[in-house]
């Protein structure tokens, strides 16, 4: 396996498949040092996965008894594999708002019940919990986590990465950034090719705006490559996010056109806006795909209605939004 740049020697990316998943897999890298070596993010909790990663590993000649992991945040895909990977002595580096939603035991009810009230219809909720990736797939047991903030630091070999805080994509998402080498692992903040999800399920969540923030907090880092959580690596982040914020800003007017026709759950807009996915009609949409448009839609319906664009109206305990 060939580092990921000539420049950078120590620096491994290792493709993990997601089989079954539009992402198609996720990259996890391995950093070299001295007398440790630094795992960032791992794939989901499934066989294909940990097959896939146990090749990688043996190639590398990666000891897990002598690494340590940073996760970027709490989807299965990046952290459900860690509890398959750890040895006695990892640690397991990762943010305070993901482990505290991760401890929280509540969380799958709260959030059928908020989607509930968005429209996310009954007979489907179920289903849509029970096939939901990071119920499958998430990592075993209970993990003891290092927990980090922003500026905090993680020494491995030549490089001291910076630890970035970007919530959005998740509450607590974290970056990487090594400012000598101008290299920013961005897990699922900057994605170069496709575009993250920012979704929401809590009544007083305003993912859209963090992510936004987040975005344009990293247009004033110096970065060379930005390696990402899925596709290949890429430069120019600056165009890339320039880009993202072009995206949110047309699904917004998209989302405002929708509601010139009347008031309607976060459910019906996603109903109604354009998808990149192979089905003709919003019905034939496997459950798992309405559960991140519809969480989606209400991103973006919260997002307006902090901006006075939209306003939400409740009936019999069901949320409408029209236009304000």
């Amino acid at each position: 396996m060939n580092p990921i740049a000539e420049e950078f020697p120590k620096i491994f990316r290792l493709e993990i498949p997601l089989p079954g998943n539009p992402l198609k897999a996720i990259n996890s890298y391995v950093i070299q040092g001295a007398e440790r070596f630094l795992m960032i993010d791992t794939g989901m909790n499934r066989p294909e996965c940990l097959e896939a990663m146990q090749r990688h590993l043996q190639e590398l000649k990666v000891d897990l008894q002598a690494t340590d992991f940073f996760i970027t945040h709490l989807h299965a895909d990046h952290l459900g594999l860690v509890s398959e990977l750890t040895g006695n002595s990892s640690r397991i580096y990762f943010n305070h708002p993901d482990a505290a939603f991760i401890q929280n035991e509540n969380r799958w009810e709260e959030m059928m019940v908020q989607a509930g009230m968005n429209g996310f219809p009954e007979e489907e909720l179920g289903d849509a919990i029970q096939k939901h990736p990071g119920r499958k797939y998430h990592a075993r047991g209970s993990l003891r986590f290092t927990l980090l903030g922003e500026g905090d630091r993680i020494r491995i070999g030549e490089y001291v990465f910076q630890c970035v805080e970007t919530p959005g994509h998740t509450p607590g998402h974290m970056c990487l950034y090594e400012p000598n080498a101008k290299i920013f692992f961005s897990g699922d903040h900057l994605l170069g090719s496709i575009t993250p999800n920012i979704s929401s399920w809590a009544d007083d969540d305003d993912s859209l705006e963090k992510y936004l923030k987040s975005l344009d907090k990293i247009r004033g880092y110096e970065i060379s490559w930005v390696l990402p959580g899925h596709r290949r690596p890429f430069a120019q982040p600056r165009q890339r996010i320039a880009d993202l914020e072009h995206h949110h800003a047309v699904r917004n007017a998209e989302i405002l056109t929708i509601l010139q026709e009347g008031a309607k759950n976060a459910y019906q807009v996603a109903g109604e806006m354009i998808w990149d996915i192979d089905c003709e009609t919003w019905e034939d949409f496997p459950i798992p795909q309405k559960w991140f448009a519809a969480g989606e839609a209400l991103a973006h319906l919260q997002f307006l209605r902090a901006n006075g664009r939209v306003k939400r109206e409740l009936h019999n305990g069901k949320a409408f939004f029209c236009l304000a």
